[in-house]
């Protein structure tokens, strides 16, 4: 009688195990290929021989390793020797045989590599010993069964999502949509995964279709209906003459199939598109890519640009490996060898309970379980080293209901519960392989419990108690509040009602939040992905005195800026930081260091982590009106508010000076960010205490100042309205009457400082520029140094990546000097006086040239050292040698000058 399927699996599991460290011909190929023929349930005895002698070619004889007259011939080799000449030997051999000895097969192995040729079909299949699992059902003619033709199949990429995505627009065009489309989908997702991967035969689900409906597609619908039901009823509760195709399915369960699904309708076009997707080799799907790889489907512009938006592997081992993953590691080594620790050991881990607040399509959940999974087979072969299982099932005691999420999207949801039974059966198939049993999870009883739903309004301890909860992981949007559209607006006014100013934060900040409230006295650790903007500028004050002070959070560990990047293509530019933090305090917090923000982070270990994520204690800087340091203010430049009337190119220039050369007093150089930076020309009217004559004799600025009237007169601001009174003269005067210090309010983040630069009273400073008046030296060589860019860097908000000056968070909470001595004022004022002779010298390059990281003259570059260095003494007597340990100098000079402050501001209140 011939074996089950089921059984021969089981028999190849055993005997890749069994098998796994054979290397040698002479001495292994015959007990190899004895035990190899066992697999299938025929003894080699019977049906072939061993070193068949035949007549090659050239008259010499050839010894055939094993034959099967008309069946199989097998050639084996060393492992590691040259496969393609082995078939070419085996292909010589075949000429020294008779007709009717003529093999179908040939196989050619070197016990880990087999290479089976048809020679029939002439086709070639290529597989490992531990993948012979996965091909049992190549070699069913040797058994009997009818001989089946399996198509070389392609690794399931971005083409599978295309392919999907066709299957699913077509079926919206006809009107089947929304939540059933959705879950018709995961659930032919799960056939094709499954007939790759064991769970059901090999090409099980495509012989189906390709055997039982007809070309044109009209049955197709009818013909998966009756299947989804099939695989949700139980072997023994099926109907007694039901087709024995359908029959050979296994029963499936764990609530896939069991909703009722309107029928579908499909043409012969729909009908190729889903065979098309048969012909994908679903079982490489990458756990990282594959709930985007789906979502996409959903959606034909993410589809286009794959992967734009989903967490790359490496960035969720990032997370998991510092908030649990290595500390369980850790304690495995020092357990590994105790069989009696072992299993409690293992207990722990099979308890722990995981939520992802914002889970999307399963990835954190995926590859958190899948690390869990490898622990524990590195357990159980600690435990049962050398030791038969009976019972593989009784050993494994990690299943997917550890895993929880919450998801906005439904299709995103089912990809995730479905990504979980995937990688529980890819580790399940590990697990087999390392103890020779064949174990698949069937039928389904437990999944992963993905609530749809706003993570923002639903209650997480509905999706999990806070009693049994170990760990919230995940990587909520990246939307600014720029980008939150209404409705997420809402959600954010509702969460924090009580915080004056919220209004600035990024959506994040909710989770954050939401988080806090959760885990109030628990132990429960959190960790987030996050855009690097909650850490930086006004974003800090508000979200982190509100987790600090309300909900006594403290920051466990921290990867700072990282550029956010995955495998795929299209992938997003984002710069993030990665979040641990918890209700409780812990000792061993670590900062994960960047050099290259795209490169590998350095971990250093330190004794508090405050919100900016260097070294400090839990403060945070505040928008703050006056400066804590007795230095002058700084100020934006003037602001027009002219429609664009008052500004002029050098041609506007020319021309209004030719009408009127006179009017030459009325213009003057007009310089914003890109202007100071760059050495670009500009020009506006600078009517202020204008003669009216000189405006009246000069028709275009007549015009001008008629348009800037009659566009503030037309404006729906109040303010704007009562400015049409003074059309000719800006709206915000700022302008200095003395030399002053200009700042881009914008700088790239390439540069090692912000070019900041002195100006006459005579360049007009635009809104894009700050301006210090009454400025020397001195403030220049501070403000233009090393120390002051490591608190822009850590303070200091971006545009995109670029550093983005501010009066209110960067300058006005700078700690400068504290009593610096007369020498050493000195000192700064003449190094900073050498830097602008340095770059006087270089009077056709701009400040941008100057600056650029490429092209910075060397003289400038050790003028500028010589500054930092005099600095750097201002301040301390020791050495900064690093970045972090600048940020940890000032926030103890800040929180050391805020003191005083903080007292005087309370008393002020009341």
């Amino acid at each position: 009688m011939a074996l089950s399927w089921n059984e021969i699996k089981d028999r190849a599991v055993k005997f890749s195990k069994e098998w796994k460290d054979t290397t040698n011909e002479e001495a292994d190929a015959k007990p190899f290929l004895d035990a190899f023929f066992d697999v299938f349930g025929i003894t080699r005895k019977k049906i072939g021989t061993f070193e068949h002698r035949v007549k090659k070619l050239s008259d010499a004889d050839g010894y055939i390793d094993l034959l099967w007259k008309g069946t199989i011939l097998v050639e084996m080799k060393s492992r590691g020797k040259n496969l393609d000449k082995a078939f070419q030997q085996a292909i010589d051999y075949t000429h020294g045989l008779k007709q009717n000895e003529l093999p179908k097969y040939v196989l050619v192995c070197d016990f880990h590599i087999f290479r089976l040729y048809d020679t029939e079909e002439q086709t070639t299949l290529e597989f490992t010993l531990d993948e012979l699992v996965l091909n049992v059902q190549s070699f069913g003619s040797i058994l009997g069964y009818q001989k089946k033709t399996y198509k070389e199949q392609d690794p399931a990429n971005v083409k599978a999502a295309e392919l999907m995505g066709k299957l699913h627009d077509r079926l919206e065009e006809i009107g089947y949509e929304g939540h059933p489309l959705e879950v018709y989908l995961v659930r032919i997702l799960f056939c094709l995964f499954a007939e790759d991967t064991t769970i059901f035969e090999k090409q099980q689900f495509q012989d189906y279709i390709e055997d039982r409906t007809a070309e044109d597609g009209s049955d197709l619908a009818s013909k998966i209906q009756e299947l989804f039901q099939v695989l949700n009823t139980a072997k023994d509760k099926r109907f007694k003459n039901l087709d024995e195709q359908l029959n050979d399915f296994p029963y499936v369960n764990g609530k896939l199939f069991e909703e009722i699904l309107p029928m579908a309708s499909f043409d012969s076009k729909m009908r190729q598109a889903l065979l098309e997707c048969c012909y994908i080799d679903w079982s490489k799907i990458s756990p990282a890519i594959f709930g985007s790889m789906f979502q996409s489907v959903m959606n034909p512009k993410e589809r286009r640009n794959l992967g734009a938006h989903y967490t790359s592997e490496s960035n969720i081992l990032k997370l998991i490996k510092p908030l649990f993953l290595d500390e369980l590691w850790a304690d495995f080594e020092t357990i590994k060898g105790n069989k009696n620790k072992l299993p409690e050991f293992h207990k722990k881990i099979s308890q722990l309970k995981f939520l992802d607040p914002a889970c999307g399509c399963g990835n954190f959940l995926v590859i958190t379980y899948r690390e869990l999974r490898l622990l524990e087979l590195e357990i159980l072969r600690a435990q049962y080293k050398n030791q038969y299982v009976t019972e593989i099932e009784s050993i494994i005691w990690l299943n997917v209901d550890m895993m929880c999420g919450i998801e906005y999207e439904e299709f995103p949801a089912r990809i995730a519960e479905v990504a979980m039974w995937l990688i529980d059966h890819q580790m399940n198939m590990q697990i087999s392989n390392e103890f020779g049993q064949y174990f698949a999870r069937l039928p389904l009883k437990k999944s992963a419990k993905i609530v749809h739903g706003n993570a923002l309004e639903v209650n997480w301890e509905e999706v999990v108690s806070k009693n049994d909860l170990s760990y919230i992981i995940g990587n909520p949007p990246f939307i600014g509040k720029k980008e939150q559209k209404p409705e997420q607006k809402v959600d954010m006014e509702k969460l924090f009602s009580d915080v004056k100013g919220a209004g600035v934060l990024d959506y994040v900040a909710a989770w954050y939040l939401k988080a806090a409230q959760y885990i109030e006295n628990t132990k429960i650790s959190t960790a987030f992905v996050s855009t690097n903007s909650i850490v930086q500028g006004e974003q800090v004050g508000l979200l982190w005195n509100l987790l600090f002070n309300k909900y006594h959070i403290k920051i466990h560990f921290a990867h700072r800026t990282f550029n956010w990047r995955n495998e795929a293509k299209g992938n997003a530019a984002v710069h993030c930081v990665i979040i641990g933090f918890g209700n409780f305090d812990i000792t061993s917090k670590k900062i994960f260091e960047y050099e290259d923000i795209k490169g590998v982070p350095h971990e250093i270990k330190v004794k508090n982590i405050n919100p900016f994520l260097v070294e400090g204690k839990d403060i945070t800087v505040q928008n703050r009106k006056k400066p804590i340091c007795n230095v002058p203010e700084i100020i934006y430049g003037s602001f027009a508010l002219d429609d664009g009337n008052f500004t002029l190119s050098e041609e506007e220039k020319n021309s209004i000076l030719i009408q009127n050369n006179n009017s030459e007093k009325l213009i003057r150089p007009f310089i914003g960010g890109r202007e100071l930076l760059h050495s670009e020309k500009r020009y506006c009217l600078w009517l202020l205490n204008a003669d009216p004559i000189d405006i009246k004799n000069n028709s275009i600025i007549k015009t001008k100042v008629d348009l800037v009237k009659k566009w503030r007169e037309n404006s729906n601001r109040t303010n704007t309205k009562k400015l049409a009174q003074t059309p000719s003269i800006f709206a915000e005067i700022r302008q200095p009457n003395t030399d002053y210090l200009a700042f881009p309010t914008v700088s790239s983040e390439n540069r090692k400082y912000i070019p900041i630069a002195f100006l006459s009273p005579n360049v007009i400073a635009s809104n894009q520029l700050y301006v210090l008046p009454n400025a020397n030296s001195y403030y220049f060589g501070i403000l233009t140094s090393l120390m002051h860019m490591a608190w822009v860097k850590s303070v200091g908000g971006r545009l995109k990546s670029d550093f983005r000056y501010s009066a209110s968070i960067i300058y006005n909470n700078y700690p400068w000097p504290e009593n610096p001595s007369e020498k050493q004022i000195k000192t700064i004022e003449e190094k900073a006086q050498n830097v602008l002779d340095v770059r006087a010298s270089f009077p056709n390059s701009s400040l941008a040239d100057l600056y650029s990281p490429l092209t910075m003259p060397p003289t400038l570059v050790k003028a500028h050292n010589e500054l930092d260095k005099a600095v750097d003494t201002a301040y301390s007597k020791q050495a900064f040698t690093s970045e972090a340990k600048r940020m940890e100098f000032l926030f103890e000079l800040y929180e050391k000058y805020t003191a005083g402050l903080f007292v005087k501001e309370k008393k002020g209140k009341k």
